[in-house]
């Protein structure tokens, strides 16, 4: 079957995911920006627009099953069905174990594991009908494990299962699923870190450079690379795979 030239990424306006939908609408994929934040998401679409690119913001909290749903939906509608799904929306509310609320470990599990499964649902009829989908699910070198984020480590372990599932039963469909495991990448997320640790972000570069084999931090361009490849259609004898993007640290 012809692939379906249109991307959803979640948490697509700034960081790992703007990094993904510019390089998606580069190589000619029509864009739908799923964010919470909507004047970033905005901006992020407009720039793909100003570049060539073909882009909609659609501000959306994820963590609202029916509002992932619709965003979906109204994606399918407004740019001709779903061919690429990228879940990739999240953020760390970290924590050593004794003093982490189970609010804590709720919001967590339910905007990076329950959403995926909310996109997932809605994306598939179109996929299915099209007889052809590339679902990347964005987890993290968290996934084998950090202190102070049993939350975070557990929801990307969690869509590391949730990927290698989704493969085996969509596979005759002609649905792909794959994951992406980045290591240390300059965004907000890793800022806040540093933030938490009373480091200098800078600084805090540098320190994770020191332990990586490549001798470098990530960026999110290393990421969008990656989702690039799976959602080629060259790439459709691949599926259920975990790519470790993260210079050489557990991968």
């Amino acid at each position: 079957m012809s692939p379906t030239r249109t991307a959803i990424v979640t948490g697509g306006a700034h960081g790992i995911g703007a990094g993904i939908a510019r390089r998606f609408a580069a190589d000619g994929l029509a864009v739908a920006i799923v964010d919470i934040n909507a004047e970033r998401a905005a901006a992020t679409a407009e720039s793909i627009t100003a570049d060539g690119g073909t882009a909609i913001a659609l501000p959306t909290d994820i963590g609202d099953a029916q509002a992932t749903t619709d965003a979906v939906n109204t994606a399918a509608e407004r740019l001709g069905g779903v061919g690429v799904l990228v879940n990739n929306a999240g953020y760390a509310r970290d924590a050593d174990l004794p003093d982490m609320t189970t609010a804590q470990w709720d919001e967590v599990i339910n905007i990076h594991l329950n959403a995926a499964f909310h996109t997932v649902k809605a994306a598939h009829p179109y996929m299915r009908e099209a007889g052809w989908g590339r679902i990347i699910n964005i987890s993290s070198i968290s996934a084998l494990g950090t202190p102070g984020r049993v939350n975070y480590s557990a929801a990307k372990a969690g869509l590391l299962g949730y990927t290698k599932s989704l493969a085996l039963e969509l596979a005759p469909e002609g649905i792909t699923a794959n994951a992406i495991a980045p290591g240390f990448i300059v965004s907000d997320m890793t800022a806040a870190t540093a933030k938490r640790l009373g480091r200098d972000f800078d600084e805090h570069q540098r320190i994770a450079a020191d332990s990586i084999p490549v001798g470098r931090v990530g960026r999110p361009e290393d990421i969008a690379h990656a989702a690039a490849f799976f959602a080629a259609e060259a790439a459709g004898f691949i599926t259920g795979q975990v790519v470790y993007v993260s210079g050489g640290v557990h991968g």
